[in-house]
């Protein structure tokens, strides 16, 4: 009862939470949020009032699968970005943006974090410096797909925006572990290869070919049904089925074999909508179906920001540098590799903006960066610290430049006036009902 009180109230929350955003011209990203910090456990949830909020991080941690869920149905829908039709014509493109971007922003951190850990040893080792670097290159796709759905974005710009955020995980997971490895390798002394890199080509790879097995498996099986209920029924299993497989790992000899959800289940969805005639429908039923999952999973997200990282002056110090760096690597690559592939002059301009939200996929790697033991502890607050910043303000910079490059259009005055009749129309009849 306790779980489904806590899911109800996170939801509702954030809905409220939406009506007053609107006021202010918010994403509704932005306001499920807000809606998680203020019953949090560090806000409203010290009241002890627990009908109200969350009173301990436990019961938010609690709900941990519906953000994997989430996540995973986000991938899915992600993954209908890599049509193969679209792929020719944006493929080099998104490619060449995707690494250069991550890289990038690598590049920026590590070189701020390593000379203000040269001022301030006592502050930041290079080991910490080098971990965030690898942070930096984490991008949060659910952020962007919220408010590319929201706004129903279309044009060159949101075009190649989504497959370059797929791709940014990927990238990620590579440089997390390079860095990493070598992170460990400065505290501990002893070099793991393994770890350093074959773990991580490892895990990329065992992601695309599970991802692309259970598309091709999904397909099939769709097959077997005439009703588009039946159909989507499926789809959401498979789903939920694809994302429990990937929580898995096993060792083979010194190889640790693991995946990321997020690369198997955009995996799934990419083979799916170039196999599947029918895919176009189902995965927008299915993004119907998990609108009140994502508003959850934003909520959950919220509730998790520790406003206390707000108190220490060196985090927050760490954190003003890794954020400015981070931007600064963002945009700079974006804009580069974006002119250097022949992209429009909106898209060079804007891309970078919309790359700067972060949330699920650099908190993971907080995790692993637990691995440092007391050094991990400073990661993790730094990386909540710009995840907060970023989180609150990203999805405005992005809805800002998807209008400045023309992908949000402004509703029409025919648009408006028709609902405004619809609205009067009922309040008439609801007048004239005795």
């Amino acid at each position: 009862m306790e779980t489904l009180f806590s899911v109800s109230a996170a939801i509702l929350a954030g809905l409220l939470m939406t009506r007053l955003s609107r006021i202010f011209k918010l994403p509704s990203v932005t306001a499920y949020l807000v809606a998680g910090v203020l019953i949090g456990p560090y806000s409203l949830g010290r009241t002890g009032l627990s009908f109200l909020s969350f009173t301990a991080l436990d019961q938010v941690e609690s709900l941990s699968l519906a953000s994997d869920v989430a996540l995973g149905f986000i991938a899915f829908s992600i993954g209908s970005e890599f049509r193969l039709s679209d792929i020719r014509s944006i493929g080099r493109q998104a490619a060449v943006v995707g690494v250069v971007q991550a890289l990038m922003a690598t590049l920026f951190v590590d070189a701020a974090l390593y000379a203000f850990h040269l001022l301030r040893p006592d502050i930041l080792s290079a080991a910490q410096a080098i971990t965030l670097g690898a942070i930096a290159t984490a991008t949060a796709p659910a952020a962007t797909l919220m408010v590319v759905r929201q706004y129903k974005a279309k044009g060159p710009l949101t075009s190649l925006l989504l497959p370059v955020v797929a791709l940014d995980d990927a990238v990620g997971l590579v440089v997390f572990a390079v860095s990493f490895g070598i992170a460990k390798t400065l505290v501990s002394g002893s070099l793991d290869m393994v770890s350093i890199i074959v773990n991580p080509l490892v895990e990329i790879a065992a992601s695309l070919v599970l991802g692309s097995l259970m598309g091709w498996l999904l397909t099939q099986l769709e097959r077997l049904f005439n009703s588009n209920t039946n159909r989507l029924n499926m789809t959401i299993a498979f789903i939920f089925l694809t994302v429990a497989i990937s929580m898995g790992e096993f060792r083979v000899g010194p190889v640790t074999v693991g995946f990321s959800s997020l690369l198997v289940c955009m995996m799934l969805g990419t083979v799916f909508c170039n196999c599947c005639p029918l895919s176009d429908e189902l995965m927008h039923l299915a993004d119907k179906w998990s609108s009140p999952l994502l508003a959850l999973f934003f909520v959950l997200c919220g509730a998790e920001l520790e406003l206390d990282v707000f108190s220490s002056g060196s985090i927050v110090l760490v954190g003003v540098i890794y954020v400015l760096a981070r931007s600064g690597g963002k945009y700079v690559g974006a804009r580069l590799s974006a002119r250097a592939t022949h992209c429009s002059p909106e898209i060079c301009k804007y891309l970078g903006v919309t790359l700067l939200p972060q949330a699920g996929v650099a908190l993971g790697m907080c995790t692993t960066a637990a691995q440092l033991g007391v050094e991990g502890g400073l990661i993790r607050n730094i990386t909540l610290f710009a995840v907060l910043i970023y989180e609150l303000f990203g999805p405005l910079m992005t809805k800002a430049a998807l209008q400045a490059a023309g992908d949000i259009q402004p509703k029409s005055e025919e648009v408006i006036n028709r609902r405004e009749r619809k609205l009067a129309a009922a309040e008439k009849a609801r007048a004239h009902t005795p």
